[in-house]
């Protein structure tokens, strides 16, 4: 078997079930719309309310995923499997100590928090009961997004898949146990999902511990070790915050322009996150194989695996944008009778279909450069990617130049992080070998 074809089956068996599990996911919080929808319009109101802070928060906490896949697949290409457990385990540590303080301070700012998004009189109670419930199963959410990343770095992307999807179904019946049989209203649903993330968390935490007992690995929080974690998390925190205000601030231009242009861009928008699904699978494979080989100190390796990487994501990108292209003329009418948000739609397609490509490469490079440790590069490259889209954006909004101007400012965005990252790619810097990646290291190379 050549090279080549033992890649594509090494980056297959990874990516694939960890796009299954990246679907699973978006899953819970259909269920619950779909049930809580038969309670009426302010019930759902108040779940999309609660929902729009519980999504943010764990977009803003999947460092702990990433952060401990690429320190984990480190320490298991150097042959040091006990101790990339034990690194899995702070991860994991830290994870229930972040959630154990979100509800602390998030419990008695719940009003607070409902009252930001401006919710009506009838919406605020529920959004109010769903979100002060929900907060409780915060640490059980962080716990699983750190057990995900602990098994992406052992090189297990199947069991996440699993977890995700048993949780996603008792997730369901729970939900209609409580919300229709048991007539529990909108705190059912919630404590249906709560129960499910726990569940979920408790085999995360069963697999690992069976994982440390057979490599004979502690348990026991370290602080040094949860020091290490917070340390290898903060660059990846600001790189998703970036990323997150950039989400944001094109949501609030385009529903300025107006009805029908914040129509057409949220499901411009949905098609866009799908078809990212798939690509992020491809970057998770790229961090858990890339900290693997280079904890194996196999720098060729790593970059004949990055060159693979980057074929998979331009030739995915071209796929998925021929897709698009291909049922554009039909797409909007399963969305809308409205003629305006057609119109609208149609010319986004287009750009959102030209842009697959480079995002292509954009998600496997940051997949790789993460799996690399190289933190601190990624923020502060997705931090001058935000600062060129914020004004592209906004002059979008005032020289009147519409969906379009606005689809542009998140392509310029997107080149501008594929040009930093594929600069770092080409350098050397960031192949820095060996079961550790020291914190002077990234000083050095930055």
């Amino acid at each position: 078997m050549s090279a080549s074809r033992r890649q594509d089956r090494e980056i297959l068996r990874l990516a694939v079930p960890a796009f299954g599990a990246l679907v699973a996911e978006p899953l819970f919080l259909l269920s619950d719309s779909a049930i809580v929808g038969t309670l009426g319009t302010a019930p759902l109101g108040g779940l999309g309310v609660a929902s729009q802070l519980l999504t943010t928060l764990v977009y803003l906490s999947v460092f702990l995923a990433y952060g401990t896949t690429a320190g984990v697949a480190r320490q298991v290409g150097a042959g040091n499997v006990r101790a990339g457990i034990r690194q899995g385990v702070d991860g994991m540590w830290l994870a229930l100590a972040i959630g154990a303080g979100v509800v602390a301070v998030g419990l008695p700012m719940v009003p607070w928090l409902v009252d930001i998004f401006g919710a009506s009189p009838e919406v605020d109670p529920y959004a109010r009961t769903y979100l002060a419930i929900s907060l409780l199963g915060v640490p059980s959410m962080l716990v699983v997004l750190a057990g995900t990343g602990v098994l992406r770095g052992l090189q297990d992307t199947r069991t996440p898949l699993l977890v995700s999807l048993g949780g996603f179904s008792l997730n369901l019946a729970l939900n209609a146990v409580f919300v229709l049989g048991l007539d529990w209203g909108i705190a059912g649903s919630a404590w249906g999902t709560v129960i499910a993330q726990t569940a979920s968390a408790a085999v995360y935490v069963a697999v690992v511990v069976r994982a440390a007992q057979r490599h004979g690995a502690s348990m026991r929080p370290d602080l040094a070790g949860l020091r290490t974690a917070a340390s290898a998390g903060a660059s990846l925190f600001v790189r998703t915050a970036a990323l997150r205000l950039v989400l944001i601030v094109g949501t609030s231009v385009a529903a300025r322009m107006g009805d029908a242009q914040i129509a057409a861009y949220q499901v411009g928008f949905q098609v866009w996150t799908l078809l990212a699904f798939a690509l992020d699978a491809l970057a998770i494979a790229g961090q858990a194989i890339t900290g693997r080989y280079l904890g194996a100190s196999d720098a060729a390796r790593v970059r004949a695996v990055t060159r693979r990487m980057v074929v998979w994501g331009v030739g995915c990108g071209v796929v998925f944008g021929l897709a698009i292209l291909a049922i554009r003329p039909w797409l909007p009418s399963l969305f809308t009778s409205d003629p305006d948000v057609r119109h609208l739609l149609l010319a986004s397609l287009l750009i959102v279909a030209v842009l697959q490509p480079i995002a292509g490469v954009v998600f496997v490079l940051d997949g790789i450069l993460i799996g690399a440790g190289d933190g601190r590069y990624l923020a502060w490259t997705t931090l001058i990617a935000t600062v060129v889209f914020l004004p592209a954006a906004l002059t979008s909004y005032w020289a009147g130049w519409g969906l379009t101007g606005l689809w542009c400012a998140i392509g310029l965005w997107m080149l501008t992080r594929m040009v930093t990252l594929g600069a770092r790619a080409r350098g050397d810097a960031w192949l820095v070998t060996g079961a550790v990646r020291h914190p002077r290291e990234d000083v050095a190379t930055t």
